[in-house]
């Protein structure tokens, strides 16, 4: 579960950031929140590459595990 935390307050700070930049830069309102949304997705994919491939690694773990219960459960192993 701390993988997932540790992306998802990334990803808010990297918004933060963002919306404090376009702030000083002039920009306020819907234009200001709309343009630090869609700047903060690929900026937080370059940013938060580790973070994501963790999120990822439990992701899959988890799958892997109801899988196996799910077998388990319906006699096959």
């Amino acid at each position: 579960m701390r993988p997932i935390a540790l992306y998802t307050a990334g990803r808010f700070a990297v918004f933060a950031v963002l919306v404090a930049l376009l702030w000083l830069l002039g920009l306020n309102g819907f234009m200001l929140f709309g343009l630090a949304l869609l700047l903060s997705m690929p900026v937080s994919y370059l940013v938060l590459g580790r973070q994501l491939d963790a999120v990822s690694r439990v992701i899959e773990e988890r799958r892997a595990r109801c899988a196996q219960l799910r077998s388990q459960l319906r006699g096959e192993d």
